[in-house]
């Protein structure tokens, strides 16, 4: 493969629209170094935006920062440029997640369809309100399905009967949490009032994307505002029946986790350019004793590393994005 050692500017324009991914209460756990003699762009997972209560193996961090290296990969077959990338690339460097070198315009950079995703890229927001009760199609779950098999993952889509079990074991979690001081200190430190002004957090979840409060029985989505009072926070009825996906890998390691967070965003962009609606919840994947019956018994999936919903409703709102310039150097 032929290989470009791209420029400081093109660095900043990828590096820009990868920070738009997902990452757990918006934490943003990644740092972006570009190796000036080789051209090499490095993902850097960020032990001060760990959450050692919440994510002790750091699996939801890799998660994130897999997601933000799935959209490194979208920019750069949107500007048409070839990538190579190379996953845990130095095995005495822990945080040192991934390398990418760029190659000309020949390489196959565009494998799957990246570039057609781009538009995608900061239209994709977690919505926390209500879904019709309408159901997503068929061919609309295959093709989910089909996105999440080429980044090496498995999607399924559970029954009725395994749904309300997801469900209940959020529900679950929410009870965990409430009962341990220092998860809700965890929660509570990543959330925060929504401000505009040019001092305000560029990280954490703002009070403006909790969404409502359910007014009649549980709630499908995380209630970041449980037990807090947040002004003009209303209340509204969700769906009956959410329409619930189960993104998975085979292993369970760091490796598995990096491709999950690239195959869930894959999913998500796709989701996105399909007219869906999405939210995800991590919650009981964050308790040991609860993340093993999230796994549909029916599905051919070794770990569930996310529990997302889907349907149609409105979008969410914009979350805080760091500025690139505290993201990326330059060596």
């Amino acid at each position: 493969m032929a290989t470009d050692r791209i420029d400081a500017d093109t660095a900043a324009v990828l590096v820009g629209d990868a920070v738009t991914a997902p990452s757990m209460h918006n934490a943003q756990p990644w740092r972006f170094v570009l190796r000036r003699a080789t051209g090499v762009l490095e993902l850097h997972g960020d032990p001060e935006r760990a959450m050692p209560r919440s994510d002790p193996d750091h699996r939801a961090l890799h998660l994130g920062c897999g997601a933000a290296l799935f959209n490194l990969r979208v920019s750069a077959a949107r500007h048409r440029l070839g990538t190579h990338v190379e996953l845990l690339p130095d095995a005495s460097d822990a945080w040192l997640l991934a390398a990418t070198t760029f190659g000309d315009t020949a390489t196959p950079g565009d494998s799957g369809g990246l570039a057609a995703l781009y538009d995608a890229l900061r239209r994709r927001h977690t919505s926390r309100h209500p879904f019709a009760d309408q159901r997503v199609p068929p061919a609309l779950l295959d093709g989910l399905r089909a996105a999440v098999r080429l980044e090496g993952c498995r999607l399924t889509v559970p029954d009725d009967w395994h749904t309300g079990t997801v469900l209940a074991l959020v529900h679950d979690a929410e009870y965990q949490e409430n009962a341990d001081p220092p998860a809700r200190a965890e929660t509570a430190a990543w959330t925060h009032a929504s401000a505009a002004s040019a001092d305000a957090r560029r990280d954490g979840i703002p009070t403006a994307a909790f969404g409502p409060r359910t007014a009649g029985g549980p709630s499908p989505v995380r209630d970041f505002g449980h037990g807090r009072t947040v002004p003009g926070r209303g209340w509204a009825t969700f769906e009956k029946r959410p329409q619930i996906a189960l993104l998975g890998t085979r292993g369970d390691g760091r490796r598995d986790w990096l491709h999950a967070g690239q195959a869930l965003e894959r999913l998500l962009l796709q989701a996105t350019a399909d007219g869906l609606a999405t939210s995800m919840t991590s919650q009981p994947l964050e308790w040991r004793e609860l993340r093993w019956t999230a796994r549909d018994p029916l599905a051919a999936m070794g770990h569930v590393q996310m529990v997302l919903r889907l349907g149609y409703g409105p979008s969410g709102p914009s979350t805080p994005r760091r500025p690139v310039p505290e993201v990326l150097e330059f060596r």
